[in-house]
């Protein structure tokens, strides 16, 4: 099938690219889905298309409470932020400074029609914010599974509260198939393939077969190991996401 569709899937096209069932490619059925299982890592870790940005709400426990952390879902690979715990851009009390700023501001957008004071307001207030309070920091390693937040649980973040993580989380095979059909994925899960091959037959090197044809593992490896470079080249150039500031 040229668009597979499954884990099965690609590894029999992979077979197909490299000559089967013409020749017979003498990988064992676990060393492939080990190759495969290395190329997803590896596109999930570069490629942009293996990744999604996401929105995570998280309803605060009392485990988390006495924990300390929130624990999020497997996928999550990276975070960027955690949004305030309370609305910092508006007001019960009509006493309070940006209650009285934003009813001025209001009043001169109907009568001016002109946002550009609005939003100058609003990003200074928000620099006045960040100065005085600051944001949540916060600690997230992908292999851990665990947000942790530094400030006071129980105080800043309370049981019933919600926390909303933004970050980016791997896009799931299962879920969407169309995975197995990307076009660099399926290359390079059969450089790797491939290399297994040759590396399977350079133990049997120099050996004659009947009709005096010799093995060549060695050529059929140093082949694959160009196609594998070529390929890691070009998923770095062409489409690992930029550099941002991430954490996990």
């Amino acid at each position: 099938m040229a668009a597979p569709q499954s884990r099965i899937e690609l590894i029999e096209y992979a077979y197909r690219a490299l000559g089967a069932p013409v020749l017979e490619i003498n990988v064992d059925e676990d060393q492939a889905n080990d190759r495969l299982d290395e190329a997803f890592q590896y596109w999930q870790e570069y490629h942009t298309d293996a990744t999604f940005r996401m929105y995570y709400k998280h309803e605060v426990t009392a485990l988390d409470v006495t924990n300390g952390y929130i624990t999020v879902p497997e996928a999550l690979i990276t975070v960027q932020e955690i949004f305030p715990f309370t609305d910092q851009n508006s007001s019960v009390n009509m006493f309070d400074v940006r209650y009285q700023m934003m009813l001025n501001d209001m009043y001169q957008l109907g009568h001016m029609g002109n946002l550009s004071n609005y939003v100058q307001i609003q990003q200074y207030l928000g620099t006045i914010d960040m100065i005085l309070n600051g944001r949540e920091h916060m600690r997230f390693n992908r292999h851990m599974n665990e947000l942790h937040i530094d400030t006071e649980w129980g105080v800043d973040i309370r049981e019933g509260e919600y926390v909303i993580i933004h970050g980016w989380q791997l896009v799931d095979p299962s879920t969407y198939p169309d995975v197995y059909n990307d076009m660099w994925l399926k290359r390079y899960v059969t450089a790797l393939i491939k290399r297994q091959w040759g590396q399977n037959l350079i133990k049997f090197e120099g050996m004659q077969l009947p009709g005096g044809v010799m093995i060549n593992g060695r050529q059929l490896f140093d082949d694959a190991m160009n196609e594998i470079q070529q390929l890691e080249e070009e998923i770095r150039m062409n489409f690992e996401m930029p550099f941002d500031m991430f954490v996990g």
